[in-house]
């Protein structure tokens, strides 16, 4: 062993018996950004950059479980990504694909798709749902995978979707504005049943959501770390918990 990782292990380590496990957030979103960027750096081209994150996702993933992270969005293809151009676009989404299939096989994780899946293609959509249908009971943290999601887009389906409803109940739109609450419209986001996220974590030293939970992150804590989402580290994560409950959550009071 190097004496680099070495000092990075004890390291860790002290982050670790710091932390204060009453404080762990139970809900993680995270902006995986970076991986263009660290294909660049490394002098290799952005669909291995595209790979190298999506397999940092089970490392993630299993940081969280020993921690006791309860739900876990992954934010891995926006609505705007979807312009990017064919060459880029169609291999990033099969690397998506398998890294969908991969978490619903696994058998530790359950899997929910958020965002709108008419803007995808019909085989991503297909693995989308077949994943969901798979991995959607199983005893595990709660993985939702953010692919075509906007937080624009998410809030504007589901007034789309609270209009309908009440539509088909036969109530009016003026009756609708009488009556509209916060928890009429959190009851149709993609997340609906869900707790809000405590932790937001984007990498890559982007500091901006970007339409992440729009909704959802109104009193989440942000974490904005410099390194690139493939080169994030249990000790980035940790760092992050350290962080984060080291914070006074006060909700706007």
């Amino acid at each position: 062993m190097k004496l680099r990782d070495l000092v990075y292990r004890l390291y860790a380590r002290r982050v670790e018996d710091r932390l204060d496990h009453r404080r762990i957030p139970k809900h993680i979103g995270v902006i995986l950004d970076g991986n263009r960027r660290w294909a660049r750096a490394a002098g290799g081209t952005t669909e291995q950059g595209h790979q190298a994150g999506a397999e940092k996702i089970r490392e993630l993933l299993g940081w969280c479980a020993e921690t006791d992270v309860e739900v876990v969005t992954l934010w891995l293809l926006s609505t705007d990504n979807l312009t990017r151009p064919e060459n880029e676009l169609l291999p990033l989404l099969g690397i998506i694909e398998g890294t969908v299939r991969d978490l619903a096989a696994d058998g530790r994780w359950r899997v929910h798709h958020v965002g709108q899946l008419d803007m995808l293609p019909a085989r991503t959509q297909r693995v989308l749902k077949e994943a969901e249908q798979q991995a959607g009971e199983i005893d595990g943290i709660l993985v939702n995978v953010a692919v075509g999601y906007g937080g624009r887009q998410e809030i504007t389906d589901a007034v789309r979707s609270l209009l309908a409803d009440r539509a088909a109940q036969g109530g009016s739109l003026d009756e609708l504005a009488d009556s509209l609450t916060v928890e009429d419209i959190s009851e149709h986001l993609y997340t609906r049943g869900q707790p809000d996220p405590d932790l937001v974590i984007r990498t890559s030293g982007e500091q901006r959501l970007s339409g992440f939970m729009l909704w959802q992150s109104a009193h989440s804590e942000y974490y904005f770390c410099e390194v690139f989402w493939p080169a994030f580290r249990r000790v980035d994560y940790l760092r992050a918990l350290r962080d984060y409950a080291a914070r006074s959550r006060r909700y706007g009071s």
